[in-house]
């Protein structure tokens, strides 16, 4: 009952939102009556604050139109390019009519970033790709948000996540010959463990894998979110934070762990700072500092966008990641899509080379629990650069921000750069239609 009380209450503060952000824009207006009125910018404040407090906040876009490479600006075509139930493998298709720069971009690595699914959009990760779209091709896994999912495409585990990622590698693999795979936070556990799986069947593996605050042995400085996980029972997670999909979603009847619970579990870490942030955001409005308010409004239209997840999948998480340990104690089997189960053997993989970062001060994947991979992945030979701890780093700042775009991405791309391709001709482009030509931007992928 817990979604349709949340619901209802969100349906019934909704229109109150809506006219906040009208009052506010009357009483922020100085050519109208109301914003000549004594305290006018500060009950403009107070109700602009009630609208971002109260508004439902929906999936955002990437937003992404132009990357510069060598100083010229590429075109960014988004698309979707495989439709899964549960996820769109979407591509940054780039394009250009510089000749030298079309070049280039041909000659780039492709690379699929596998997002994490665990309360937020693939469009957290909007910095990462943009900042990899100068030097890659870019591939993300966007994973659908559960309640939009009819009950008739089924349900969603965790070996199915496991199966999605080698069927978005193995499509990479038939365009380019090979790829490179970059996986934020929670998905390092099932990338290790798909790659893991091509490896032990002798298939062709990526050229690289680099795995960025993910819980690989959730063991190694546990975090409030490991230890949620290990002082509840699998049971009480079923019976307190499982619930249906309400009448007036796709998705209606589905088993999930919903968004808004999720959120309040993010809140619920930093209270002051967000509080803090929101008071800061009232006292810029006042001020007139439009610019900080709309980093603001930028970080929490992001920050405030959840989704809900498919309750196998989030309690089979729960289990094998953080209460069992499965990977780590080489006790874990994932179901193939033929319903073979296979187990997961790391150190089967020869062929791919391993990155781990880690964030300094991150409060959701501790430290070394990302860079236990190495000691997992036995086949693999490891070097002094292949372990990165980011001084000053939270957990966002290994893939967004500063320290992201000045620490961290030049080391992942002088490693991306050092396992090319294996020579050879890329996959042939698409032969063009018969029919009048019409000028256009010369593509790379």
């Amino acid at each position: 009952m817990l979604y349709h009380i949340y619901e209802a209450q969100r349906a019934l503060i909704e229109p109150f939102s809506e006219m906040a952000e009208a009052a506010s824009k009357l009483y922020g207006n100085q050519h109208m009556l109301l914003g000549q009125m004594p305290m006018a910018q500060r009950v403009s404040a107070s109700f602009s604050l009630f609208h971002r407090l109260g508004k439902d906040y929906e999936k955002p876009e990437f937003g992404i139109r132009t990357v510069p490479v060598d100083e010229v600006a590429v075109a960014i075509d988004e698309r979707v390019e495989i439709d899964k139930p549960f996820c769109e493998l979407r591509r940054f298709k780039r394009f250009s009519d510089d000749p030298p720069t079309l070049e280039k971009l041909k000659l780039q690595p492709p690379v699929l970033i596998v997002a994490p699914l665990s309360g937020h959009h693939a469009t957290l990760l909007r910095e990462t790709v943009r900042t990899m779209l100068q030097d890659h091709k870019v591939y993300i896994t966007d994973w659908k948000n559960a309640r939009m999912v009819p009950l008739s495409e089924g349900e969603f585990h965790l070996d199915d996540y496991v199966n999605y990622v080698q069927e978005f590698i193995r499509h990479l693999q038939s365009k380019y010959g090979n790829c490179h795979v970059v996986s934020v936070c929670q998905p390092t556990v099932p990338v290790l463990a798909a790659i893991s799986l091509m490896a032990s069947r002798g298939e062709l593996t990526p050229l690289t894998m680099t795995m960025m605050g993910g819980p690989i042995d959730a063991r190694r400085s546990p975090t409030q979110v490991n230890d949620l996980a290990t002082k509840r029972s699998h049971q009480w997670f079923e019976n307190n934070v499982i619930y249906r999909v309400p009448h007036n979603f796709p998705g209606a009847g589905r088993r999930v762990y919903p968004g808004f619970l999720q959120h309040s579990g993010f809140v619920a870490m930093n209270p002051d700072r967000h509080a803090t942030s929101h008071w800061d955001y009232f006292q810029n409005l006042i001020r007139g500092d439009l610019s900080s308010a709309e980093t603001h409004r930028k970080f929490y239209d992001e920050y405030n966008a959840v989704l809900d997840m498919d309750a196998d999948y989030y309690l089979e998480t729960i289990r094998v990641v953080f209460q069992d340990f499965d990977l780590v104690n080489g006790t874990w089997d994932v179901r193939s899509p033929k319903g073979k189960p296979e187990r997961v053997r790391p150190q089967d993989i020869k062929t791919t080379a391993l990155l781990t970062i880690e964030g300094e001060l991150d409060d959701i994947s501790g430290s070394g629990q990302t860079a236990a991979a190495h000691d997992l992945c036995a086949g693999i030979a490891r070097r002094p650069g292949d372990h990165f701890e980011v001084p000053g780093a939270g957990h966002y700042g290994i893939f967004s921000g500063r320290r992201w775009r000045e620490q961290v991405y030049p080391r992942v791309k002088a490693f991306i750069a050092e396992y090319p391709l294996p020579a050879g001709p890329q996959a042939a482009a698409p032969a063009a239609r018969p029919g009048r030509a019409k000028p256009q931007l010369k593509q790379a992928a």
